[in-house]
């Protein structure tokens, strides 16, 4: 795990120093080395920030050059990097180091772009062909890692792993308004219809499961290609215990891979479904080798959405040793403006917060790698919205079945404070509806908003109030559901946290439930086998029942990672910093 940055330009020559003042500016994404290498015309410079993982020698140094030709800078772990290597010994490649850097390239040299299809891993990089010219970027299939640049044809294209070097190299950083409108009206952090759009003019974000080629002779980009893309391909005769077998299966293999580092390996701990198979899937496989796994977690004494009591049913039922911090409007006042300066752009939830006191705790105790649960949720049906979906699917095709299925939510949730069943109001009923019409809703009520209790600036207000994003559609299947919000809108968002807040510790997030090839056969099954009987996530529950505490792969209520934000909010102090 590292930073990248790098200029092409046809300008002015590109000096070490430009390169170093960019990397420096992200030195905490990798704190055991830095790097730097400029080509012979000096119009192609490369910058690197080192965080061992694999293979702690100088052997992993990047930039890294192989066959003379090729010179990588890499931010990511390619999960699978050791069976990769093998079928390339056999292919006639030979090897001067244990990294998955060196790997990666003589993968690209054999197979050129479509070396990306081969890859289990999350992964920014940028690798330069001294042959050709061409400098090929390409990002992991869900985005976990971050890739942004700046580009003018005929004249210069930065790019760096956050924002912030490129503000060191001189990019201005200028408001994007239309965004900055759309999210304080109506919490918009991405644009669906522009997923490459940022915060700030002038500077994209390379969309997930994309890939670009540079020619440097020219500056400029010849290609930019989406190279996977996720489907929803159900299959009509899958039975669940072949379904269970599947699961599981794909689910150990992610893990186990997860598990390749050469340094400490830790879990982030919530008590909630995700991190507690992850914490207790790792105790089996470490079982009987005496290594001691090392749990982080935050809680909320005396809150309601507290969860220390299913955390503890994981730690005593494990080989672990368990560390907690305790987030509070405390920490929120000394942390935000840290917090802020690493996330770059707005988030919506003092939880990001809160899960920076996590990384911060890892670190604390020489953990430099997390599993965590994430992703679980949009690929299984976790959250409770979903049920929209859900019940408009079967009320289509089989509405014998949606009777039964309502009956048992309903049962299910009826006395729930943390997940109350769907009320029929008017709001419910038009979101579900969705599209058009929920779109024109906000923004009359917005429209109205303004004209009697303005938020804005009258003349910001007519020149960004017609520029209303997508919302998200009301689905008909819940799958179709399920691939918007892993592809779309929303799983981008929270890996954007994740990154930024782990990255500032300097430690490495890793999540099982984002193998490209388990979540491809969660997409082949059917709806009723991620919700049934009124719960979420059936098929992981049912698969893993024999691993988890009881309490646990049964759970009813679904709690996100929450803090008491409305009592926080209420302190004097943070009511005086906003």
């Amino acid at each position: 795990m590292c930073g990248i940055c790098g200029v092409v330009t046809l300008k002015d020559k590109i000096t070490k120093e430009k390169l170093l003042q960019m990397s420096e500016t992200i030195a905490h994404r990798g704190p055991d080395g830095e790097g730097y290498w400029i080509n012979s015309e000096e119009t192609v410079g490369l910058g690197h920030r080192r965080l061992s993982i694999i293979d702690l020698s100088n052997a992993g140094y990047q930039p890294m050059k192989y066959l003379d030709r090729y010179i990588l800078i890499f931010n990511g772990e390619i999960y699978n990097y050791l069976e990769l290597k093998d079928e390339l010994i056999s292919k006639g490649y030979t090897f001067h180091s244990h990294t998955d850097t060196e790997v990666l390239m003589a993968l690209y040299d054999r197979y050129k772009e479509n070396c990306l299809q081969y890859l289990d891993g999350m992964f920014a990089f940028a690798l330069y062909d001294d042959k050709d010219k061409i400098l090929f970027c390409a990002r992991d299939r869900f985005g976990e890692k971050p890739f942004y640049y700046h580009y003018k044809k005929d004249n210069e294209f930065y790019f760096a792993s956050e924002m912030k070097a490129l503000w060191a190299a001189g990019i201005c950083r200028h408001v994007n308004e239309n965004m900055l409108f759309n999210y304080i009206a109506y919490g918009h952090l991405q644009n669906p219809d522009n997923l490459s759009e940022t915060f700030y003019t002038g500077i994209s974000k390379l969309e997930a499961a994309n890939f670009l080629k540079i020619d440097t002779t020219n500056c400029h980009i010849i290609e930019k290609k989406q190279y996977w893309k996720l489907a929803v391909k159900e299959s009509e005769n899958i039975s669940v215990e072949s379904a269970k077998e599947k699961f599981e299966e794909l689910f150990l293999t992610s893990v186990k891979r997860r598990l390749r580092s050469d340094v400490p390996v830790g879990s982030s701990l919530s008590g909630g479904l995700d991190s507690s198979l992850v914490v207790m899937t790792i105790d089996e496989i470490k079982r009987g080798t005496g290594q001691l796994q090392k749990t982080f977690s935050a809680r909320f004494p005396g809150y309601f959405k507290d969860e220390g009591t299913y955390m503890q049913l994981v730690i005593d039922r494990c080989n672990v040793e368990s560390h907690f911090t305790y987030p509070s409007e405390e920490s929120l006042l000394k942390g935000i403006e840290k917090v802020f300066y690493y996330q770059e752009e707005p988030f919506g939830s003092a939880s990001i917060c809160a899960q920076y006191e996590v990384m911060r705790l890892a670190k604390e105790n020489d953990v430099t790698v997390l599993l965590d649960g994430q992703g679980a949720d949009e690929i299984l049906a976790g959250y409770h919205n979903y049920f929209h979906a859900f019940f408009k699917e079967l009320k289509t095709t089989s509405p014998r079945l949606y009777q039964t299925e309502t009956t048992a939510y309903l049962n299910m949730q009826k006395n729930s404070s943390i997940n109350p069943a769907i009320k029929n109001n008017f709001k419910s009923v038009l979101r579900n509806y969705g599209g058009a019409p929920y779109r024109l809703a906000k923004k009359a009520k917005q429209y109205y908003r303004q004209a009697i209790f303005p938020e804005f600036n009258t003349d910001f207000y007519h020149t960004h109030g017609r520029q209303v994003f997508q919302f998200k559609p009301a689905f008909r299947r819940l799958n179709d559901s399920l691939l918007w919000d892993t592809t779309v809108v929303g799983l981008e968002q929270l890996l954007r946290y994740a990154d930024r807040n782990s990255m500032s510790h300097s430690v490495e997030v890793r999540l099982p439930f984002l193998n490209h090839q388990l979540v491809e056969f969660t997409f082949t099954l059917p709806a009723n086998f991620k919700i049934r009987e009124g719960w979420t996530k059936w098929i992981m529950r049912a698969t893993f029942q024999h691993v988890l505490p009881v309490e646990i792969a049964w759970r009813k209520d679904k709690i996100g990672y929450e803090p008491p934000q409305r009592s926080w909010m209420d302190a004097k102090e943070i009511k005086d910093l906003i």
